[in-house]
């Protein structure tokens, strides 16, 4: 049989060749269920580029990117940290970036991966489904960069960065986590849009931009709301950012579309928060069973397999817990070891696994058993639900007790029968969102002081960074315009530990 390609070179005859010889075996032997994909093949000076924009293909300006690009790409050419062999954007259709310098067993490996494997996690994971909305995200990038261009043009670089600053410290609190965001009626999205565009061009005026502004660069302070009376803010709210964006007295209106710009956007990131070993798990299955699939039929040189492997070997690792190289547990290994250990105990169940897994040992469908997890759970419900003994014991995982007042260590549990529990649930921990800072804006007297009040969700006596805490409660300030306050609250007594407030600027 012919081969799909002979020697490293890649061209794009070959690589639409693979891409044609993959899509059998990913659609009806797989069962995948993909967007339409759009491949390109990229410089690595674009995938630094790209790398510095967060991973996405349209994106505003702003001095972080261009900070992040500067340091990426020192790293690189000084041979000290490699690029990616791809970047897979979340859209519809689904869009693959290949590494030009990649050679072509290289470029399939990551169709393959990427293409194929990503692209049907992200079109059939809940998660994704329920926060994401593929087919318009590439569209409303389009419409952050030039609405944030247009600021810098009417406002200045100095007061867009200001507020872009103070919203990207908040993006980790600037998302809703237990329920779908408010989504406004065509009514009053088109009201708002309109009130936009009139706002734009009532306040721009060119000899504005010749007035020195006052402070360090920065805008004279807005004029306030006109409050009629204590407004229902809907407290306690989790998205600080949807909360200062509907309710802060001093923002104008342009500002309060950027904070609503930056909070999409993470809402966007949210899901792929949640599923970093399902997705890159899903996606190494996939690469690793299609590249054997090809390989079996003849179409892939023993050489260039060889390279896949290689690529496929890095790509797992999993340095021992006392490796210098280790840096925690690689989700790559984690999710493609699961994956593996799902299809095992569908065909070849041990009377542990059927204990363990009644309705899945000896199910003998896979693939159904794949398709059903990759579409239903998250990381933590994942590990939760699927991680074995038997894989507990091949990964020789256990935890590790630290206790503030003890100088050493304790292993608390192992992988043995008494371990098994512990150390699956405390795994799955490691990946719930709710272990993330629990910070919502409880409080603000709109009729007083305009104080706004936080309040922290202190668990188990995991108390914020002090640094950390002090920059983000004076970005809160800046987009507030009043004094603001964080109270740590012991979430099971509710007591009041300590209270902090804002240092102003």
């Amino acid at each position: 049989m012919t081969h799909l390609f002979e020697g490293p070179d890649w061209t794009f005859d070959r690589i639409a060749a693979a891409y044609d010889a993959m899509a059998p075996v990913a659609l009806d032997d797989l069962r995948l269920d993909i967007y339409p994909n759009q491949i390109e093949v990229i410089s690595s000076e674009q995938m630094l580029d790209a790398y510095s924009s967060v991973g996405m293909p349209l994106m505003y300006q702003h001095w972080s990117f261009g900070k992040h690009f500067l340091r990426e790409e020192y790293l690189y050419r000084k041979g000290r940290r490699g690029l990616a062999y791809e970047l897979v954007i979340n859209s519809n259709p689904c869009i693959t970036y290949l590494m030009e310098e990649n050679t072509m067993a290289l470029q399939a490996l990551v169709i393959a991966h990427a293409s194929f494997g990503h692209n049907h996690f992200f079109k059939n994971n809940y998660l994704f489904r329920q926060w994401t909305n593929a087919g318009a995200i590439l569209g409303y990038l389009e419409f952050a960069k030039r609405f944030i261009a247009q600021c810098e043009e009417r406002h200045g670089t100095s007061a867009v960065e200001r507020v872009l600053d103070s919203a990207h410290a908040l993006m980790e609190q600037g998302v809703f986590r237990y329920r779908r965001p408010p989504r406004p009626s065509q009514e009053a999205q088109r009201h708002r849009a309109q009130a936009r565009r009139e706002h734009e061009e009532r306040s721009f005026r060119e000899l504005d931009r010749t007035i020195p502004r006052s402070g360090h660069g920065t805008e004279v302070k807005e004029p306030l709301r006109d409050w009629p009376g204590q407004p229902d803010m809907k407290l306690p709210e989790e998205n600080l950012l949807y909360f200062l964006e509907k309710n802060s007295p001093v923002l104008e209106d342009w500002q309060r579309e950027i904070l609503r710009i930056v909070r999409v956007i993470a809402q966007y990131f949210y899901p792929q928060r949640q599923t970093k070993v399902m997705n890159e798990g899903c996606a190494t299955f996939v690469h690793y069973h299609m590249m054997n699939a090809l390989f079996d039929r003849g179409v892939i040189p023993e050489g260039a397999m060889l390279e896949i492997l290689q690529n496929h070997t890095n790509v797992v690792l999993q340095p021992a817990f006392d490796d210098p190289r280790s840096q925690g547990i690689n989700p790559y290994a984690l999710g493609f070891e699961m994956m593996k250990d799902i299809k095992r105990i569908c065909e070849e169940p041990t009377p542990e696994d059927a204990d363990w897994f009644p309705a899945l040992a000896g199910s003998g469908d896979w693939r159904a058993a794949l398709l059903e997890a990759w579409a239903n759970y998250r990381d933590e419900s994942f590990i939760l639900q699927y991680l074995s003994p038997s894989l507990i014991r091949k990964l020789r995982l256990f935890v590790l007790s630290d206790d503030a007042d003890e100088t050493d260590y304790e292993v608390a549990s192992i992988h043995n029968e008494r371990g098994y529990e512990s150390i699956r649930s405390v795994l799955a921990a490691n990946y719930d969102v709710a272990s993330r800072p629990d910070i919502q804006a409880v409080d603000a007297d709109m009729m007083g002081d305009r104080q706004l009040r936080l309040n922290h969700a202190v668990h188990e006596g995991k108390l914020l960074e002090e640094d950390s805490r002090d920059l983000v409660l004076t970005h809160i300030r800046r987009l507030w315009g009043y004094d603001v306050s964080l109270a740590d609250i012991d979430a099971q007594t509710g007591e009041t530990l300590d209270e902090w407030t804002a240092d102003p600027e």
